[in-house]
């Protein structure tokens, strides 16, 4: 089987509170709203995508706000993505350590651990956030006045998942990804998908006492990119072959999209890069809207109103 896998695509959380997520992920880190959708399992919920100006795959992070629906907090743990990384220049420690500080977030200043320098820190929710400078970032970021080209946010840098056994989680993704170790750690690892950039990293660290336990805070899974539709249908068909559960094709509208464990209980998602978040907007409008996949547009006087009123910076 060719292994189709390109980069990184998306990141997806729970996380509590709408305002302060847009507040936080396009006030604080510059990311620019791509798009404000709702679950399409939940309605009442909002879906948000941050990115680079297009929503280009590996720049996106999305959230699910579930606060107002009474789900509790999650815990970090064993079987989860426990850190989402994002890739700001070489040298613009400085810069976000100040921004941080004077917004009040508190952060320590660390080794990625792969040698570059990072501040971690946490979003509103509870999520582990990590900026992690890189020199070799290509990417064109989302600039907003404040945020000069020379620190913004590039996209999603790198995914932490903390396994039970990351030999194991390495040997299932070398049978379905082009991957290769750039990086070792404490029996822990950082592995290249199709390349080595920024955006195409995963780091994969050995167990932790705790077990993981979906909630507000935590991460639901991490999406991986393909070029189309054929290709993720040969991948699902790979999949259940060896014996391993996958869902359905599930139509994203902006992506198609099957999910899957692997093997330390992380959920992986495989979505397609078309046809993209210029599907139902163009580039100039991206974000502004509340858009609605077509069978849910009867319903939209329902659904927005039971939607907050939001704005994002």
């Amino acid at each position: 089987m060719d292994k189709p896998i390109r980069s990184l695509h998306h990141v997806t959380a729970t996380v509590s509170d709408a305002q302060a997520d847009l507040d936080f992920y396009t006030g604080l880190l510059g990311q620019r709203l791509v798009k404000k959708t709702v679950n399409f399992d939940n309605t009442r919920v909002y879906h948000f995508y941050y990115g680079d100006e297009k929503g280009t795959p590996g720049t996106i992070m999305t959230t699910f706000p579930y606060g107002h629906l009474g789900v509790r907090q999650g815990i970090h743990g064993t079987g989860q993505i426990t850190v989402t990384s994002f890739s700001i220049p070489e040298g613009s420690v400085p810069y976000w350590s100040e921004r941080l500080a004077f917004a009040d977030v508190p952060f320590t200043v660390e080794d990625s651990g792969f040698g570059e320098d990072a501040l971690r820190f946490t979003d509103p929710s509870g999520l582990t956030i990590r900026l992690v400078e890189s020199r070799a970032d290509r990417r064109a970021p989302w600039l907003k006045p404040d945020i000069g080209a020379a620190n913004a946010v590039r996209g999603i840098h790198s995914v932490t998942l903390t396994v039970p056994d990351p030999k194991r989680t390495l040997a299932f993704m070398n049978e379905l990804m082009e991957t290769s170790v750039v990086g070792e750690r404490e029996g822990g690892m950082r592995v290249a998908v199709n390349g080595d950039s920024p955006g195409q990293l995963v780091n994969i660290l050995p167990a932790v006492e705790t077990a993981a336990v979906n909630g507000i805070g935590t991460v639901h899974h991490v999406a991986f990119a393909v070029d189309d539709p054929d290709q993720q249908l040969e991948l699902r068909k790979e999949l259940l072959r060896r014996g391993i559960q996958v869902t359905d094709v599930m139509d994203r509208q902006y992506f198609k999209s099957i999910y899957f464990r692997e093997p330390g209980g992380v959920l992986f998602e495989v979505a397609t890069i078309p046809p993209g978040f210029t599907a139902d907007e163009s580039i100039a409008d991206l974000g502004r809207g509340l858009k609605l996949p077509p069978w849910e547009e009867p319903k939209r006087p329902i659904i927005e109103a039971g939607l907050a009123t939001v704005t994002a910076s």
